[in-house]
């Protein structure tokens, strides 16, 4: 089973950034994000899978960028031009190498609001 241990999120005024990570223990071949919203679906944000394609939500195109370091075995969401429909609490998945298994973090809430 993999580990996933989450870190940055919080508050943030609307235009501002934030960054998320997600470090994975294990042999991982994709990582990423989904978010919730209170009274909605579980939505994917972003994935990056081996080879470091990645693939972004049409709501937050040109806004996130998810990235990884091989070596760290750790995935970063990076959050620009954040809104308040942004607001939600976000969790990290891994899917494992062997089994291809998915994980999920300890979500993190992240508030767009003056």
């Amino acid at each position: 089973q993999v580990q996933l241990v989450e870190s940055g999120g919080g508050l943030v005024q609307p235009g501002g950034s934030l960054r998320l990570s997600c470090a994975a223990s294990g042999s991982i071949v994709s990582m990423g994000w989904y978010r919730q919203a209170p009274g909605n679906q579980r939505e994917l944000v972003a994935s990056i899978a081996s080879g470091d394609s990645t693939n972004n939500a049409d709501s937050v195109k040109g806004r996130f960028t998810i990235s990884r370091d091989n070596a760290k075995n750790t995935a970063y969401l990076q959050m620009n031009n954040l809104k308040p429909e942004d607001t939600a609490i976000y969790y990290c998945y891994a899917v494992s190498r062997i089994g291809f298994n998915r994980s999920w973090g300890q979500g993190t809430q992240v508030t767009v609001s003056s």
